[in-house]
């Protein structure tokens, strides 16, 4: 649920959105087309398979200053050890504008 009111928010604020459920998924979206994508939105807990920190690292290897933000309801205390240089930790729950009016985005056109 959380997925879809973000992408919609992200849509109607002018981002083209690449919207994934799962890590692998993820990877494989960036690894196929990287330049679509100019930052990354992630909750920490993906389910089985890569987490949100893990996407993070992947495509922070291909591109080191892609924006990051985290979300998570539980996962905070680990950003400071777990989370990529230079990103954002946003805490559930949130509000939209939160999201959207991120200032580390304002240059972004692509999410995933």
């Amino acid at each position: 649920m959380i997925l879809l009111d973000v992408e919609n928010s992200l849509r109607e604020a002018g981002f083209e959105v690449i919207a994934v459920l799962k890590g692998l998924e993820a990877i494989a979206t960036f690894d196929r087309e990287p330049e679509r994508v100019a930052a990354l939105l992630t909750d920490i807990r993906l389910g089985d398979g890569p987490t949100g920190w893990d996407v993070a690292r992947h495509l922070r290897g291909a591109n080191p200053t892609m924006p990051v933000i985290y979300m998570s309801g539980d996962g905070a205390d680990d950003w400071p050890s777990l989370g990529v240089p230079n990103s954002l930790m946003i805490t559930k729950p949130f509000v939209m504008p939160q999201i959207v009016r991120c200032p580390t985005w304002r240059q972004s056109r692509c999410w995933c």
